[in-house]
This record gives structure tokens, C-alpha cells and sequence, in this order.
């Protein structure tokens, strides 16, 4: 049976994550209703995909019976109140990431979501990639012996971007693209808390930070160092490096290929090819948004309320290092500073 979603917000990734849809089964995925705070927003979106109904309110998509689980593509600042409204009306949730804007705001939803005994998972798409679990294989198999470095970063020319670079609207580097480098070094280390985190960067005239440069240490002589900005670009790669050789994952964030080097071995070039949607894309391999949702029609097929490939303790840590890194470099959100 079809997994019936509705959208949240009309914008690019709204727009992306529902074109990814149309690539799967219509007898397994099923958008049923568009929501934006413009009706004609809503309306142009759902004239654009096909879907059969718009709403000018979250609230009124909150309030449809057809509608299983909603995708909330909206502003970070909004993740929470938006999250906590399709809980509160019996829908599950895959919110964008980051799932909140910190810490406490994520432990509130995600216990929201356990009282409500539905499903919510981190909208952090490049855990579902296919490259991710081939790359986690080659490590397990000691393919590049003991991994002891991850170099990863992450920086794109932003320009003028309201929606990054204003703090009221959850903007910076750390919570648009750390989290992606972040999330990477915790799923090759496996999840583990990091013994020290230590990161610097700069900050705009509004107070979020355009850049980040940080060393996690892990225990057992491992590392993570990781960049992140917003006006130059980096070279936007992930490296794995073992005893016995590296790993190179190019778009790490949406990767289709990885390059496997070992030392005594032959270089293997793994590459994974995505299908088109039936319209053009915003992002980078934005079809492969849809792999998460093949991950959440499983879940809630399975009865599940969470992910293991993002799961609830994924989503925390991530947030608590994220907090730590703006800490230290001295971005503070409102939502920080609210009892």
C-alpha cells in the first residue's frame, strides 16, 4: 500500500524531495496534499507535481485524514513548532535537517514524538545513499586496515543568501553544512561520542558563522578534521584514511561513486548511478532523496518509530556537537537563550 505523504512548504528542497518521489512506485509512495503560508505558492507547487490538494496553512495539512506522513522542508527556525504540529494531529515526520535548531529544541521533539508513539527521523538524506553502506562494508571487511583520519569538508559560495546568512532565519555554516560533515565522521566512526572537540571560525555582521574549521579526537589515536564555508568552495570531499590505505568519496553528502585505495591491493572505483526525475532538479543528485524515503515507507511499514540509519541518539549527538562548535566560535540563536 502506498505511503501517503504531504509537503511542507513549497520551496527548492520541497521541490526536489517531491520530484524524487515521482521515481518510485506509485503503488508505494503517494503525495496527497502540498501545505505553504502563500496559498498560491501551494497551489502553483501542486499544479507543477500533480498533487490533488493545497492548502495556505501547515495547520490545514495538518488536520487531513489521508495524509500518513509529512515532509517539512520549511526554515530551520520552524522544525520544531511544524514537527510538533503533524505529531500532534497523529502524523509521522521526516523534518529536514538540522531536526532543530539545538540541543534542547531536538530532545523536546524527539520526546514529543515517543509520547505520540509515531515516527520522526532526521532528514540527513546521505545515510541512505547506496555508497554509504558499500563504504561502511569496505571498512568492516579491513579493506584500508584501522581508520585513524577523517578529513571532510564542505563549502560553497553562498553570495547574498537571505535564508543563510540571517540569523533569525537559522542561518551559518554549521547547522546548513557541518551537520553533513559531522554526520559523516560519526557514521564511520559508528556513532561514537567524540573524547574533544575543538573548532574556530568567523562570523558575518549578523552573528552566524561562515566558516568552521574543527578537530574532533576520538579515542583509540583516531580523528576528524572538518571545514565548512560559505564563500569560498572547498574541496567538498570526504577522505577515510587506514593503515592499509584510503578511501575517497566525491559529494560526500549525496555521493553516487567512491574511490577504494588500498595499499597492496587494486583501486576500485564503485559508482552508482541515479535515475532522472520528471522535472528538473535544484540540487546536486537530488534524486537521491529517494532513498530516505524508501527508508521511511520501510520504517513505518515495519512499525518502527525511528531509523537506525538516523536514528533518535544519531540526531542528539549531532545537535549537542553542533551546539559545542557554535559555542566556541560564538553564534547564539534566540532560540538558545528561550527557557
Amino acid at each position: 500500500m502506498a505511503l501517503r505523504w504531504g509537503i511542507t512548504s513549497a520551496g527548492k528542497i520541497s521541490h526536489d524531495f517531491t520530484n524524487a518521489l515521482a521515481t518510485l512506485p506509485p503503488e508505494e509512495h503517494q503525495v496527497v496534499a502540498v501545505a505553504a503560508r502563500d496559498l498560491d505558492r501551494a497551489k502553483a507547487f501542486a499544479e507543477l507535481h500533480k498533487i490533488k490538494k493545497s492548502y495556505g496553512s501547515y495547520e490545514e495539512l495538518a488536520k487531513d485524514p489521508d495524509i500518513e506522513v509529512v515532509y517539512i522542508g520549511t526554515l530551520n527556525p520552524q522544525h520544531l513548532e511544524v514537527s510538533k504540529m503533524m505529531l500532534d494531529h497523529g502524523k509521522h515526520v521526516l523534518c529536514e535537517k538540522p531536526l532543530t535548531m539545538n540541543l534542547k529544541q531536538t530532545s523536546e521533539l524527539i520526546t514529543h514524538a515517543k509520547n505520540k508513539n509515531l515516527f520522526l527521523m532526521e532528514a540527513i538524506w546521505s545515510r541512505c545513499f547506496p555508497v554509504y553502506e558499500e563504504t561502511k562494508k569496505q571498512i568492516k571487511s579491513r579493506l584500508i586496515g584501522d581508520v585513524k583520519q577523517i578529513i571532510v569538508s564542505f563549502g560553497v559560495p553562498m553570495g547574498k543568501k537571505e535564508r543563510l546568512n540571517k540569523k533569525d532565519m537559522g542561518g551559518g555554516t554549521i547547522l546548513d553544512l557541518g551537520v553533513y560533515t559531522l554526520q559523516f565522521a560519526q557514521y564511520i566512526y559508528d556513532g561514537e561520542k567524540p573524547v574533544s572537540l575543538k573548532g574556530g571560525g568567523h562570523l558575518n555582521h549578523d552573528g552566524v558563522d561562515t566558516s568552521m574549521s574543527a578537530t574532533l579526537i576520538y579515542k583509540n589515536d583516531r580523528t576528524a578534521t572538518m571545514m565548512t564555508h560559505s564563500e569560498v568552495e572547498l574541496p567538498n570531499e570526504a577522505i577515510v584514511i587506514g593503515t592499509k590505505g584510503k578511501i575517497i568519496i566525491p559529494h560526500f553528502w549525496c555521493p553516487t561513486k567512491a574511490k577504494y585505495l588500498p595499499v597492496d591491493l587494486p583501486a576500485k572505483l564503485v559508482e552508482i548511478a541515479l535515475p532522472q526525475g520528471p522535472l528538473p532538479f535544484n540540487h546536486l543528485n537530488s534524486a537521491g532523496l529517494r532513498y530516505e524515503a524508501m527508508e521511511v515507507r520501510n520504517c513505518i511499514r515495519a512499525g518502527l518509530k525511528e531509523s537506525q540509519k538516523v536514528s533518535h541518539a544519531e540526531s542528539l549527538l549531532i545537535a549537542e556537537l553542533e551546539d559545542a562548535l557554535r559555542k566556541q566560535i560564538g553564534v547564539v540563536y534566540p532560540e538558545d537563550k528561550s527557557k
